[in-house]
């Protein structure tokens, strides 16, 4: 008897190793990466915060990623493969990825998915996004006040949303320091491509172009302009040593905060799209108020820009909203009546236009 209750006891434990194992077991999240993080720019950026998952949670996760991923089927192909090998959470880091996400999401009901940068959800699809233009003001703020030539550079990715926020706010504050600056802007139609990106640079600079920035990914723009003797500012992550004299500031972006939250949200059983009667419920969209976007230091620029410069990013990280009328497009037309502003909503379908200060025509 006491021979049977010894192997119960034995059975029991056994039992218990077992089960605590299985509790045990990390959990799975994958990454989809547009490019690979020696873009020193975007996928650098979720590298970085992908990294920093790790060193949060240790052996609770174990992460996976898939760069140079392209924007299409190819991406639907990438995450049914994460989402077939046991990943818990998907997160797809490029507004392409959202429709590709979208239809494998229904298919795994029981996987989480988030698209960073993206407007569309499903039940177990979550959206997320940095507001980026908000660094894109104070950059405007800087190279209205630095430049000489009343001639801005300026390098756009696709005509999205996403990227007519960030060039117009960039024009709104360059017009608010210096109501005679003008910007160039040359759509790439890439996110990466450091050959584009360099060409385009050099456009502007023959145009007369002394200040440039950037909604691409590489520092290629910035080292024409450290070649050229000119001033720009980074995208998604510190480019300083690539352009030490060139750089003014960086906007960085830290998904390290968003990253580690849905994770959470996932181990403790309370992750949930948040959807609800307002068509923005789910969508987490924060900025430089909780260091989603961190600007690097303010350098290479005369004290008075400085003050400027950290005058402004006070005023956003205090909540001013950038797109408060009156806001006329390159026209002359009031697109944003005095009094009103636009909302998160107006933002992702009213912003199509050339704020006053734009050259040019959009693109078709």
């Amino acid at each position: 008897m006491k021979h049977l209750l010894k192997g119960i006891a034995v059975g029991l434990a056994a039992l218990a190793v077992s089960t605590g194992a299985a509790m045990a077991e990390p959990l799975k999240v994958g990454f989809l990466y547009l490019g690979t993080p020696g873009d020193h720019g975007w996928t650098y950026a979720h590298e970085l915060a992908r990294q920093k998952v790790e060193a949060h949670f240790g052996d609770k996760v174990e992460t996976t990623f898939v760069e140079n991923v392209p924007e299409g089927p190819d991406a639907a192909r990438v995450t049914r493969e994460l989402a077939n090998t046991g990943h818990d959470i998907i997160f797809g880091t490029s507004f392409g990825f959202m429709d590709p996400m979208l239809k494998v999401s229904k298919d795994f009901p029981e996987v989480k998915f988030e698209h960073i940068t993206g407007y569309k959800r499903s039940a177990n699809m979550a959206t997320g996004n940095i507001r980026f233009y908000e660094g894109r003001y104070v950059q405007g703020i800087v190279a209205g006040m630095m430049t000489k030539t009343n001639k801005i550079g300026y390098i756009a990715p696709f005509p999205i949303p996403e990227a007519y926020q960030g060039l117009n706010a960039f024009a709104i504050g360059m017009r608010e320091a210096n109501p005679d600056a003008e910007i160039m802007v040359i759509w790439a139609n890439t996110w990466e491509d450091p050959v584009k990106e360099a060409d385009a640079a050099k456009v502007l600079v023959a145009q007369g172009a002394d200040v440039m920035a950037q909604h691409t990914d590489t520092p290629a723009m910035l080292q024409i302009a450290e070649k050229a003797g000119l001033h720009g500012f980074g995208q998604a992550s510190d480019m300083k040593k690539f352009a030490p004299n060139a750089q003014l500031f960086s906007s960085v972006n830290d998904w390290s905060h968003y990253y580690i939250e849905k994770i959470q949200q996932v181990m403790d059983g309370t992750w949930s799209t948040g959807e609800g009667p307002d068509h923005w419920a789910g969508n987490t969209w924060k900025g430089m108020a909780d260091d989603y976007l961190v600007l690097s230091a303010f350098e290479n620029m005369p004290a008075d820009v400085k003050a400027a410069a950290e005058k402004a990013a006070a005023k956003i990280e205090g909540g001013y909203n950038i797109f408060t009328g009156p806001i006329k497009d390159n026209k002359g037309n009031v697109v944003v009546k005095a009094g009103e502003a636009l909302n998160d909503g107006t933002l992702w379908s009213d912003i199509f236009f050339y704020a006053e200060g734009i050259q040019g025509e959009m693109p078709g």
